[in-house]
């Protein structure tokens, strides 16, 4: 793999897939380029750059990975591991992976929008800037390990203003459909809603077409000790047959 552009176009791509995936590995790296690109590298093309100083994009080597300097601050590279897990990398087209080598990038959702047309309509019709800065404020919350009393911590922050119980969940309602649809590190850039409905959902037992009857066989004759068949007397000793007195009464 030769030319300065190439080298470049590499660089690029390593700092996109750290700030997408907050710590990605060398072969990854290799993996991704190749599918997105005629001319193919290999791991001594990318191998390289564990030697070239990316502090200033906020990348770092450690092991035979790109990690981002957040994780390698915190000392969390073992634990963002265990919670990537298994899960599939989400992959963008080139143009829209390519943005990613901006550290300040990151995909707005439709429930992105809807928050900001929210904020801007009910909290601050005559401040938009302030109801984008809180919009992007609570966007970067809900990348992080997102809890709704941080939501709060910012609202106040803001100096919002509630009506009255009603809107306070109408508003966290649409935060939490926000932070359901925010590409995170530990889901290698998925969406919580996209893991779910991809690979979790599809493993869910689905409910039975009919309810399950608890009457029948599982009733069980007191004196005799002998489970109840339909055309037996009933129990409750009203003359009729059990199947047209108490069967499927019992658990009423």
């Amino acid at each position: 793999m030769n030319g300065v552009d190439a080298m470049d176009l590499i660089k690029h791509y390593i700092i996109a897939l750290t700030n997408l995936y907050g710590q990605v590995p060398a072969e990854v790296v290799v993996d991704i380029y190749n599918s997105q690109n005629e001319d193919q590298i290999g791991i001594d093309d990318v191998l390289v750059y564990f030697d070239e100083d990316l502090s200033k994009q906020y990348v770092y080597a450690y092991k035979d990975h790109f990690v981002h300097e957040t994780i390698m601050h915190f000392n969390d590279f073992k634990s963002m591991r265990k919670k990537k897990a298994d899960k599939p990398y989400y992959i963008p087209d080139k143009e829209e992976l390519l943005k990613y080598s901006d550290m300040l990038y990151y995909e707005k959702p439709k429930q992105y929008d809807d928050l900001m047309k929210y904020f801007k309509k009910n909290f601050f019709p005559n401040d938009h800037e302030k109801a984008e800065m809180l919009c992007e404020n609570m966007m970067w919350k809900c990348r992080d390990d997102f809890r709704p009393a941080e939501a709060f911590e910012l609202f106040n922050t803001f100096e919002v203003n509630f009506k009255d119980e009603k809107q306070v969940n109408e508003v966290l309602q649409l935060v939490m459909e926000l932070s359901n649809n925010v590409r995170l590190w530990e889901n290698n850039g998925h969406t919580p809603n996209e893991i779910f409905e991809k690979f979790e959902k599809p493993n869910l037992k689905p409910l039975p077409d009919k309810p399950f009857e608890f009457g029948g066989s599982n009733v069980i004759d007191i004196k005799t000790r002998q489970k109840l068949g339909r055309n037996d007397p009933c129990p409750c000793r009203s003359g009729k047959k059990y199947k047209k007195c108490c069967l499927g009464k019992e658990d009423v």
